[in-house]
């Protein structure tokens, strides 16, 4: 089947065919540790991991690479408001950020590059861009010309001409220093910027030909793409508000100092909104990860949410769809079970779930082929569950060839999804909870019985009951069982 990607650099909907047959290189824009990710660059992540996922399904040899951004002008004020140097400040988030990853179940990246540890990486790529003619320095620091490279504003979309005639900008002079900045903002960007003092008192500076200084935010992903991935690669990801300007000057400063193409296919998630409003923290609605398992909502949960809309359109994030996902989590976990503890035998009739499987793992990667449609992924998932639950309830055994079907296509499609694992250990932790409760409760009772209370004992008794509880008294203890 052909696997087909809507590359942003076209908008077009495009057939995937990597550089080198077999192999598939990534480079996916992580955080910037100055706090934590909200669930909205989580969005981000998430597809990343499913877009990892599915290419190895594919059977391509993929190589991820995610950055760290852990110098740039929001770490530097941060460091600077608390009398620290950056790594104070970067150093716990990077060990969170990586909590959350692992929580919500993401696959780790083959290499998570920092910023600061690429730093001569960076100037001899600043370097090439001056001698080249596409830089200039000004007052220690060194901007990128971007009349100097006609292709500028491709990806976004930018009407350059009419942007720089209406602002009325001069080929130099007009630079930004500033690492973000709004879409009207097409000027020369900083590609170096000159030690302030700030940068001095947090540690956020290192010696060039051009002075003390410190690396603006865009050189540093194409020093580090390029370094790990080549000169050319084949996938770059991040979300939708990195198209402009950081992915544009991506583009300019890498092909401007090699002559060749950056990035093949382009690959960006659109923006979330939680309970139909932006996120923003003045709104009190940027939740992390770890504010939603706090609340008591399970990682497992947060992520089948996460694919409940494909990655080119608005999701918006709920309590209510979080307690629908966590009805779908638990059929998912419910057919594990019975999976796992269903009896098989040879003499046992087929129920024709081979053949289930079979359709219904070509449907699911035809899905996925499709630009990574997870709706649709997920509209093959849960019918096909729904079919070996009705095999499983017609039966008290099970062929092994139908069992053994239904257990590979499930695990099959896990294996992109990734619910699975989070769903046992969601379900082991309320399982071992709950054990727990029984437990103090028995032990209750049993205190009330040898006191001679034994209203008090069947009260307890009544209510474990009420809860699935079956206890039983016999001569060698108190044994239960849920039912």
């Amino acid at each position: 089947m052909a696997l087909r990607f809507f590359n942003t650099l076209t908008r077009r909907l495009e057939l995937f065919e990597p550089i080198t047959p077999g192999r598939v290189h990534v480079y996916a824009c992580g955080p910037t540790v100055y706090r934590p990710p909200h669930i909205g660059n989580f969005r981000t992540f998430i597809f990343n991991d499913v877009l990892h996922r599915y290419l190895e399904w594919k059977g391509f040899d993929v190589r991820f690479v995610m950055n760290l951004t852990d110098v740039e002008d929001k770490i530097i004020v941060a460091a600077d408001r608390a009398g620290l140097g950056i790594g104070d400040i970067t150093g716990p988030q990077i060990d969170a950020f990586f909590a959350d990853l692992e929580r919500v179940g993401i696959l780790p990246a083959d290499l998570y590059p920092r910023a600061t540890a690429f730093m001569p990486e960076m100037i001899t790529l600043v370097e090439k861009l001056v001698e080249r003619g596409h830089a200039y320095v000004q007052e220690g620091s060194v901007y990128f010309d971007i009349s100097s490279f006609p292709q500028y504003g491709r990806l976004a979309r930018l009407d350059l001409v009419a942007t720089r005639a209406g602002a009325g900008l001069a080929a130099r002079g007009a630079a930004i220093d500033a690492d973000e900045y709004e879409k009207e903002d097409a000027r020369d960007f900083a590609l170096w910027k000159a030690a302030r003092d700030a940068d001095r008192r947090t540690g956020a500076t290192w010696p060039t030909p051009w002075g003390e200084g410190r690396p603006g935010w865009h050189i540093e992903c194409s020093a580090m793409s390029m370094k790990l991935l080549g000169e050319s690669f084949d996938i770059h990801t991040g979300g939708q508000d990195l198209i402009f300007p950081h992915h544009e000057d991506e583009i300019a400063q890498s092909e401007g100092a090699t002559g060749k193409p950056f990035v093949r296919t382009w690959l960006h998630v659109t923006h979330l909104r939680v309970n139909g409003e932006k996120m923003a923290k003045s709104l009190g609605n940027d939740f992390t990860v770890s504010d939603l398992v706090q609340r008591g909502w399970r990682p497992a949960e947060i992520r089948l949410l996460m694919l409940q809309a494909h990655y080119r359109k608005v999701l918006n994030f709920s309590f209510d769809g979080l307690t629908q996902a966590r009805t779908a989590v638990g059929r998912i976990a419910e057919l594990d079970r019975r999976l796992r503890e269903t009896a098989t035998s040879d003499v046992a009739e087929s129920s024709g779930l081979p053949a289930t499987a079979a359709s219904a793992l070509e449907s699911f990667e035809q899905a996925l082929d499709d630009d990574l449609n997870t709706p649709n992924a997920l509209a093959v998932l849960f019918p096909f569950i729904s079919a070996v639950n009705a095999a499983l309830d017609s039966r008290t055994v099970m062929h092994p060839a139908d069992l053994a079907a239904a257990r590979h296509a499930f695990d099959r499609f896990d294996a992109v999804l990734g619910l699975l694992d989070l769903a046992r250990r969601d379900t082991a932790t309320v399982d071992q909870a709950f054990a727990g409760w029984v437990d103090d409760l028995l032990a209750r009772r049993a205190a009330a019985r040898g006191h001679r209370d034994f209203a008090a004992a069947d009260q307890i008794r009544d209510q474990l009951a009420a809860a699935g509880v079956v206890v039983e008294d016999t001569p060698g203890g108190v044994r239960w069982k849920r039912i």
